[in-house]
């Protein structure tokens, strides 16, 4: 790796870790009552106050900080006054910017006691994603990462969102290359020390097919099945990944506290 690559590293980090602790903060505050603008405010505050600047706000003319998607949809859900209720699950995706450079993260929360088939989606969506991170490493390629997100979540009886993908991110939110997360093994362009890219899979327990609803973002399954997302951004080392944003508070998964 070069020495801009590292710099790149040190900086994504940075904005990668304010993301994360984002995420922890809200976690307290995800309960039964609440509603998604409480928490894109809790959000908002958060990462202006610690330095960074929310990539989501005005992006594209989306007008909130975070993103909340709950229970049928899929990603993008735009906070508004929905009040959350008991067995709800919702996914908080959380982008800072800090010196110029993003780190980008989700995670799944649900709201007291759901239902089995919700448990088990959001475990299979959370392992799906670490399975196709821990097989990074220069010489891999791009469907194998796909892979390894399509056969797995499929031997459990779930559907992978083709719609949307994982992307690369630097200095910029969304650049090259595009990370599907269904694909063949041994396709597509092989990884390098240096790149950076979000690892971001969408699983629905019906099927995969999705819609985009008329505020032209909030994208929820054709089936009203319910949908999972978990995601990190990574870099490629020399031999191997790094994650950019893992909890501070070892909070990977629900049920975090």
């Amino acid at each position: 790796m070069t020495s801009n690559d590292l710099e790149k590293f040190d900086k994504m980090k940075t904005a990668g870790n304010l993301a994360a602790r984002t995420l922890d903060l809200i976690t307290q505050y995800i309960k039964p009552g609440i509603t998604t603008s409480d928490i894109d405010k809790l959000g908002y505050e958060f990462i202006k106050d610690h330095g960074g600047h929310s990539a989501p706000l005005f992006y594209r003319g989306f007008n909130k900080s975070l993103c909340t998607s709950l229970n049928n949809v899929v990603c993008h859900g735009i906070p508004g006054n929905k009040i959350l209720n008991e067995g709800d699950i919702l996914n908080v995706d959380v982008t800072a910017i800090v010196d110029n450079h993003y780190g980008d993260t989700s995670r799944m929360f649900v709201l007291g006691k759901t239902s089995v088939k919700a448990k088990n989606l959001i475990e299979t969506t959370y392992d799906a994603m670490m399975r196709a991170i821990k097989i990074l490493k220069p010489g891999v390629k791009l469907g194998d990462i796909g892979y390894e997100i399509q056969s797995f979540v499929e031997e459990n009886g779930f559907s992978v969102v083709k719609d949307f993908c994982g992307h690369g991110i630097s200095t910029t939110f969304h650049e090259q290359p595009n990370i599907l997360h269904y694909g063949k093994k041994n396709t597509g362009m092989e990884l390098i020390p240096g790149m950076t890219f979000t690892i971001e899979p969408m699983i629905n327990s019906g099927k995969y097919e999705v819609k985009v609803l008329e505020d032209g973002w909030t994208a929820v399954t054709k089936d009203k099945s319910l949908s999972a997302q978990f995601e990190h951004t990574v870099g490629i080392t020399e031999n191997g990944y790094e994650i950019f944003t893992e909890s501070a508070k070892g909070y990977n998964k629900p049920p975090y506290l």
